[in-house]
């Protein structure tokens, strides 16, 4: 049966050592907004959210100045050293509150700010008919090669069904809380969400995305944002 529901969680309790500057990747100004704050927004744009959850580091300073009214219920918690314990304290809170175990959680990385609001509604629906749920991803174009110890290449890997993981990430609640409770537990610190699932057994959908859909994590990532926002506001450009 299909939920009723869906959860949005957002980890951005991340530093960014690798982006420099004074502050984490996901404050920094995009247009006339902070990065996370377009996130957010893309997210509450999605029909069948009910709420959001961001995992912001305990003392973070600027997660207020970013925040704003996004026309669905936005609530901050304490994130973790690690992704996989932000989104597991988010999806704690959720299931202290009005989530469901049946419900949907959409996971979405805080610095994937151009992701379009079409491409999230076909993962929902996607993930609402597969039992074990479904992320976005994109096929491997690049010819892949594997290095050896001094950066030389050892060989070249068969690009044949590889794909790129992107998110959002959409499981059932429960047992998405169960699978990243169970991994932490073990000490497996899983870098997506999929990752946790496939070890307790699952085997989510792929489901292809736009290649749009970037991940700021250089600073040179900014502006390659900002021109893929600027064109959905011009005439023929993708919209959200």
């Amino acid at each position: 049966m299909k939920p009723s529901r869906v959860w949005a969680v957002v980890p951005a309790a991340g530093v960014g050592r690798r982006f420099g500057a004074g502050r984490p990747k996901q404050y920094h100004a995009l247009g006339d907004r902070a990065v996370v704050a377009h996130t957010v927004a893309r997210l509450a744009a999605v029909r069948g959210v009910a709420g959001i959850v961001a995992a912001v580091a305990p003392a973070d300073p600027w997660w207020d100045e970013a925040a704003e009214a996004f026309g669905v219920p936005v609530v901050r918690v304490d994130g973790g050293a690690e992704r996989c314990r932000s989104v597991l304290n988010a999806l704690e809170h959720l299931g202290a509150g009005a989530a469901a175990d049946g419900d949907l959680a959409m996971v979405h990385d805080a610095v994937r700010p151009c992701v379009a609001v079409a491409d999230v509604e076909r993962l929902v629906a996607a993930a609402s008919r597969h039992p074990d749920g479904a992320i976005l991803a994109v096929p491997v174009r690049d010819t892949i090669k594997r290095a050896g110890p001094e950066g030389s290449i050892e060989g070249t890997v068969d690009r044949d069904r590889l794909w790129s993981a992107l998110t959002p990430q959409v499981f059932p609640l429960g047992r998405l809380r169960a699978a990243l409770r169970d991994a932490v537990a073990g000490g497996c610190m899983v870098t997506d969400e999929a990752q946790a699932m496939e070890r307790a057994g699952a085997r989510p959908l792929l489901v292809e995305g736009s290649p749009g859909n970037v991940k700021i994590t250089r600073p040179e990532d900014l502006a390659l944002a900002r021109a893929l926002l600027g064109a959905e506001g011009r005439p023929g450009g993708q919209g959200s």
